[in-house]
């Protein structure tokens, strides 16, 4: 069987309307809820492909109730949708198996909105965070939050709920942005220390992660939320730099010795840097590479950023944050920053108990 491929978030919002929505509305009889097609998947930040459809694919969303609601129904609607809906829909299955080896079901999850944004912010949902929370969120959760597509919000709180996670508060923004900028400053001359030992391979290394974190502060400085690595090439290919860049950070990436690395890391330190003046976020820096004391590397000395977005920082308890940090700046673990990982989370930054039984 042939099928055209159809983006994942067109298809299941064709699916909502011409399919669920009626079945919800006679199942309901006037219980508000909302529909969105928002969490996993590249369909929700829209880089699905047909190597997408390959496994765990077809038309899904999510149906949201009110903790009442959910608990006193959810039950029935669930089975409901399973008799009621078809077994396909424009050529792709509705019930399918995921992970491998489980039972094909429907995928139009019924969920508890406030327990479903509380399993992945670590608190309930509200219109104001913390900055804890705030620095405790992955940006890949927040992607997922504020992403995809909402179908329809009768509980009138969905729609909320993502607009005040759309962006971080101005000085959580800035405090992220200096601690990105001192990432970048930390390992600077590193491509050429490395180079000049002999070690061409630590050189090519640390220059790799070099244009990493150029990549995720050019989205930062875009309002956008960097994803976790699969998507970071194809999310930074929609910034405003990055056709500027990319000659630059790939021939960061392909160099065949130090020298080359750093010119072409230079030349992206500086359109990064007129970047960020450009943004008027501090008073304006000078972009320019200079060298790195007595030593033959050139460097951007990129803490001068940071020690610029901190002076213009207002919140006290943000100005005296160790210059670490949002979670994905220090941690690079899947296992703490995938969704539903609140609790890992909070049992890391707790430390282990101390009323364990020896």
């Amino acid at each position: 069987m042939t099928r055209s491929f159809i983006a994942g978030l067109a298809l299941s919002e064709r699916f909502y309307a011409e399919v669920v929505e009626s079945l919800l509305r006679d199942a309901l009889d006037g219980e508000p809820y909302s529909a969105a097609l928002i969490g996993y998947g590249s369909e929700v930040q829209g880089f699905d492909t047909s190597r997408s459809t390959d496994h765990a694919w077809g038309p899904r969303l999510r149906v949201f109730l009110n903790s009442a609601a959910f608990r006193d129904r959810a039950g029935d609607l669930d089975a409901l949708l399973d008799r009621e809906l078809p077994d396909e829909f424009c050529r792709y299955p509705v019930r399918f198996a995921f992970p491998d080896g489980t039972p094909p079901r429907h995928w139009v999850h019924i969920a508890d909105l406030t327990s479903y944004f509380t399993a992945q912010l670590g608190v309930p949902p509200a219109e104001e965070l913390s900055a804890s929370t705030w620095l405790t969120v992955p940006t890949q959760v927040l992607r997922e939050l504020t992403g995809g597509r909402v179908f329809h919000d009768g509980l009138g709180l969905l729609e909320r709920y993502r607009l005040a996670l759309e962006w971080y508060p101005d000085d959580v923004w800035r405090y992220i942005l200096a601690c990105q900028w001192l990432r970048l400053s930390q390992e600077e001359p590193f491509v050429g220390r490395c180079g000049e030992v002999g070690d061409d391979l630590g050189s090519a290394v640390v220059a790799a992660r070099q244009v990493r974190e150029l990549m995720k502060l050019c989205l930062l400085m875009d309002r956008v939320y960097p994803p976790y690595s699969k998507w970071l090439g194809t999310a930074f290919a929609a910034t405003g730099r990055a056709e500027q860049l990319r000659p630059h950070l790939a021939g960061a990436i392909a160099a065949r010795n130090w020298q080359e690395r750093q010119g072409c890391l230079s030349a992206a330190y500086e359109i990064v840097a007129e970047l960020h003046n450009e943004r008027r976020l501090t008073v304006p820096l000078d972009p320019r590479v200079r060298q790195f004391h007595d030593r033959p590397f050139q460097v951007l000395d990129a803490y001068r950023f940071t020690d610029a977005l901190m002076d213009t920082i207002t919140d006290p308890q943000i100005k005296v944050l160790p210059r670490v940090g949002a979670i994905d700046q220090y941690v690079d673990s899947t296992d703490m920053t995938d969704r539903e990982a609140a609790e890992v989370r909070r049992q890391y930054i707790n430390g282990p108990a101390k009323d364990i039984e020896r």
